[in-house]
């Protein structure tokens, strides 16, 4: 039997669409003590953080086969977050806690594996690039 492909990807994937479609906010429980972790070390409590993945929290989200990745602000301060796909703890709603929390299954090895060996995105210490258009979005009160 070939080696079976971890599940954990293509789950957290369904899940945050599911989230997303019912108009909910998904948040990432996250191991910050595995190797290749690049979130602010400020916010990690006990080896582990939240993070709230919703398109208005970050930009840039990507979620593949080695981990997920996206820019956000933390204080105000911009960065880029790159999580292994093996120290995704769960996945699950802001509202409800609904969700799925994640275990071992077959094919983790080679997850802890890639994590281990530093299979990640290249540190990027640059903020992204604002949106461009000219000004700055803003919000005013329609009567």
């Amino acid at each position: 039997m070939s080696s079976i492909k971890p599940s954990r990807p293509y789950l957290l994937r369904a899940l945050h669409e599911w989230v997303l479609d019912n108009g909910l906010t998904p948040h990432l429980a996250v191991d910050a003590t595995l190797q290749g972790v690049q979130v602010p070390e400020q916010f990690v409590q006990d080896g582990q953080i939240t993070l709230n993945i919703a398109p208005g929290a970050v930009q840039g989200l990507m979620i593949d086969d080695h981990g997920i990745s996206f820019s956000a602000r933390f204080g105000g301060v911009p960065m880029n977050v790159y999580v292994p796909m093996v120290a995704v703890m769960a996945i699950f709603t802001r509202e409800n806690g609904m969700g799925m929390g994640f275990g071992v299954e077959p094919g983790v090895e080679e997850l802890l594996k890639q994590a281990e060996a530093g299979v990640q995105l290249p540190p990027d210490d640059e903020p992204p690039e604002p949106p461009k258009g000219g000004r700055k979005p803003a919000l005013r009160v329609v009567k």
